[in-house]
Parts: C-alpha cells; sequence; structure tokens
C-alpha cells in the first residue's frame, strides 16, 4: 500500500440534535480530495472517536467511503481498549469500505501494557484482519510510547505496514525508520510542526491535523520535499506552523472545528464534555490563516 503523501484525519460534524451528520461528512470530503491528498483518516482523535459509539464509528465510515474513490485511502480509526473489541471494530471498518486500520496503544491498564502485551495485542489484530493495520503512537493521550525494539518486531509482521507517530520527537522518528529498516514498513508523520523534519528522517507521508485546513499548503511541502527543492519545503512549513499549532496543542479539536468552520468547511461543535473554541480561540485562529489565503 503506497502511504505516500497528506492525509487529513477528518472532523466528525455534528447535526443540531448533536446526531453525526452524514451528509457533512460526504461535502466536506471532496474539497479535501481535490486539495490533492493521498486520502483521508476517519475516526482519528480529531475526529472525535472517543465520543461516538459504535453505530455511529461506522456510519462515518461508511459515509466517507461514499465519497473516496477508489484510487485514494481511506484510514479508519478502530483503537479499542481490548483486543476483542479492537478486531470487532476493525472487521467492520473493513466491511465498510476502510483500506487499512489505525490503531492506537490500549492505554487504561497502563503498568500492564507491556512491550509483549503490545506485541501480542497487533500481532492478533493483524491476523485477524483482511486489511492492513497502522500502529498509532500518540503519547500525549495514552500516557505510553511504543519502543523502536517494539516497532521492530511487530514491522516484521506482513499485514502490519506502518505507524503513524504523534510528536515531533526527531530521535523518535529515526529509532523507528531504523527498527524497521529492510521491511516494507512507513512510519507517518502525525505533527504538523515536525513534518518537514520527519520527511527528511525517513517518514514516507504525513497524517496532519492541519492539512484539514490548509491541505493544499501540506501537499505542496510534501511535493517540494519530493522533488528536492528544501528551501521551498522549509518555508512552507514555516507558514503553517501557526495553524498548525493552533488547531492542535493550543486549542485541540473545538479549534480545528472552528478553524474548519472559517475556512469554509462543516465543522461545527464539538461533543461534550468538549467546549467550543472560546472567541479569543477563534480571533487566535483567525490570525494564523492570514496569509494561507491562497490555500484556502
Amino acid at each position: 500500500m503506497n502511504l505516500a503523501g497528506v492525509f487529513p484525519p477528518i472532523a466528525t460534524p455534528f447535526d443540531d440534535r448533536g446526531t453525526v451528520d452524514a451528509d457533512a461528512i460526504r461535502a466536506n470530503v471532496p474539497r479535501w480530495l481535490d486539495a490533492g491528498v493521498r486520502g483521508i483518516v476517519a475516526l482519528g482523535s480529531n475526529g472525535e472517536a472517543p465520543l461516538l459509539d459504535e453505530r455511529e464509528a461506522d456510519a462515518v465510515v461508511a459515509a466517507a467511503r461514499d465519497v473516496v474513490p477508489r484510487d485514494r485511502l481511506l484510514i479508519a480509526g478502530t483503537g479499542r481498549e481490548s483486543t476483542r473489541a479492537t478486531i470487532s471494530a476493525s472487521r467492520r471498518a473493513a466491511d465498510l469500505g476502510a483500506d487499512a486500520v489505525l490503531v492506537r496503544t490500549p492505554s487504561y491498564f497502563k503498568s500492564r501494557m507491556t512491550p509483549d502485551a503490545f506485541v501480542a495485542h497487533y500481532t492478533a489484530l493483524a491476523e485477524a484482519m483482511s486489511i492492513p493495520v497502522l500502529l498509532y503512537n500518540y503519547p500525549a493521550v495514552t500516557g505510553l510510547t511504543l519502543t523502536a525494539d517494539t516497532v521492530g518486531r511487530l514491522a516484521q509482521h506482513p499485514n502490519i505496514i506502518g505507524i503513524k507517530e504523534t510528536t515531533t520527537d526527531a530521535a523518535q522518528i529515526a529509532a523507528y525508520v531504523d527498527a524497521a529498516r529492510g521491511q516494507d514498513f512507513a512510519v507517518i508523520a502525525g505533527s504538523a510542526p515536525g513534518f518537514y523534519a520527519a520527511m527528511c528522517l525517513g517518514a514516507r507521508g504525513a497524517i496532519l491535523a492541519a492539512a484539514c485546513i490548509v491541505p493544499r499548503a501540506c501537499v505542496a511541502l510534501f511535493d517540494a520535499w519530493a522533488r528536492g527543492a528544501h528551501g521551498e519545503a522549509r518555508e512552507l512549513q514555516r507558514r503553517i506552523l501557526p495553524i498548525a499549532l493552533a488547531v492542535t496543542s493550543s486549542y485541540g479539536v473545538p479549534g480545528l472545528k472552528a478553524a474548519l468552520d472559517l475556512s469554509g468547511y462543516i465543522g461545527r461543535l464539538p461533543r461534550l464534555p468538549l467546549q467550543p473554541a472560546s472567541s479569543g480561540a477563534i480571533a487566535d485562529i483567525q490570525q494564523a490563516l492570514a496569509g494561507l489565503e491562497e490555500f484556502l
């Protein structure tokens, strides 16, 4: 599977009743595809996946598949706390047309989540699946980090094809690339502030919240890096940094949804207990978008 390119981890719009709005998903996705992204990720952290029930999660995947053509990739987040539930969610996503699943580390029983536990969890999933598995390392949320040795062991499984690394830790990204050397395994950048650096270290693609807002700028950065135009790529990295920070570390999912509304997409309100972006946050996001008009 070719993971070279940019993937926006799409937000989940809710209607006035707080229900998943499948029509809004089907309206948003073609705009991202028109920007040249390699595919989309549904039900990631930015999709408020932990706040959806199983029926809603399935509805998001189905709506996305309706408008993602087969020459683009649809990746679905299916991480759950138990291996059994993860397999069930992943199989449903496959049945609904997902091309691969992105699976965060279980984290509730942190002290028991050893390298052997992770290897057993992901191996059981990979062997149960008809579509490929991507690991998802997100220590800011889970409080856990997949070690390079663990990633190297899992990279040997033919149905585990990569990892999303959601930090800007250059040493960590390089260690993952080195651990999987010789395997058909992709390290995927998961943080826009470190996008260019990650590509230089051996990442093959990127799943970026900023790509939901300025997908053309993120695709342009990837393309510049791919053709060796490093000065252009670095300048684009500098320009997307303010909006990347605004929709991640500064204001999170509420900020992302506000930025979507400001950029002509359908974002709407986050689901409780998340609170809407404040007026101050919206003003900061508007300022972060200033100067990126040609990419909106």
